[in-house]
């Protein structure tokens, strides 16, 4: 449905060392910088962006609001918080698991508040 989602930093390099550690653990490539020095990451079809705030203030994370990336599969759930926390990120809400839909997921929270998940159906 979407083509692109774009989130908020206060520090891109910072930001490109743990979502290039996430993104390696779905088997992606790194983020590119583009010309207006946004960060881009490709996946799936689809682009998570990162940038500074366009009107000079603090980017703020949405309060509620949770960026979801689909997963392969369980493994690349249970790889990608490892690889979040291992770069600074946090493991939030609860431990990643099958939900009550039959998706499994996985939450992180990264150091300018946004929150992420990533998700795929159950293997078996």
């Amino acid at each position: 449905m979407f083509a692109h989602f774009m989130i908020g930093s206060n520090g891109l390099e910072r930001a490109r060392v743990f979502y290039d550690a996430t993104f390696a653990a779905f088997g992606d490539q790194p983020g590119e910088m583009d010309p207006r020095g946004r960060l881009i990451y490709v996946h799936e079809g689809g682009r998570l962006i990162i940038t500074k705030a366009i009107n000079g203030q603090a980017a703020t994370s949405a309060n509620g609001g949770t960026t979801g990336i689909a997963a392969a599969s369980p493994d690349n759930d249970l790889a990608w918080p490892w690889a979040g926390t291992e770069h600074r990120g946090n493991a939030v809400e609860s431990p990643p698991a099958e939900r009550p839909n039959g998706t499994f997921a996985a939450y992180l929270r990264y150091l300018d508040g946004n929150k992420l998940i990533a998700g795929s159906k159950p293997t078996g």
